[in-house]
């Protein structure tokens, strides 16, 4: 057992940056965010005799767990992110959730303001692409569809943020 510890422990390790900005870009709150991200690595380490590395890599099989966690919670809350953007309540907020001062940057600003306005399979998609920076392939590999059909969807995503961005160009914070 000592060493499935310590193996988890590297797990654990190289991917809890990973898993937490992605559940954040997801639910756009720090302590919701902490806790799924919690709750995903604690699911992991029960199950971790079962993990098989042939039928996924560690990352892919922790996104997994943390995009069912993070699903059943939203589906379950009764806060809806796709609420319109409020400059003032994220500015408030800003105070105790920017610990790395994200937010100090207008493009970063800018871009949490349009992922409050689309749908929640629009912000997952993205943050998957663009968050977690993951291939076109991994993409469809973790959503179980073609490598075309993951293009079509971020560009209709793109679509969508580029008619709320105004004048401004969007790969000003992809």
């Amino acid at each position: 057992m000592a060493d499935v510890s310590r193996d988890f422990e590297e797990v654990y390790n190289e991917n809890f940056s990973y898993i937490y900005n992605y559940i954040y870009m997801r639910v756009v709150h720090k302590e919701t965010a902490e806790d799924l991200c919690s709750q995903t690595f604690l699911n992991a380490l029960t199950h971790y005799d079962s993990y098989d590395e042939k039928k996924a890599g560690i990352r892919t099989w922790l996104c997994t767990i943390a995009r069912n966690l993070t699903t059943n919670h939203l589906m379950s809350s009764s806060v809806r992110l796709s609420a319109p953007y409020d400059e003032e309540a994220v500015q408030s907020s800003l105070v105790f959730e920017d610990e790395y001062d994200v937010f100090r940057e207008p493009a970063n600003k800018e871009a949490a303001r349009l992922l409050s306005l689309v749908d929640d399979d629009t912000r997952e998609l993205l943050s998957l692409r663009y968050g977690l920076d993951m291939q076109v392939s991994e993409i469809a590999a973790f959503y179980g569809i073609t490598e075309n059909a993951v293009r079509k969807r971020i560009k209709k995503a793109l679509t969508k943020c580029l008619s709320f961005a105004g004048d401004r160009d969007l790969s000003d914070f992809l």
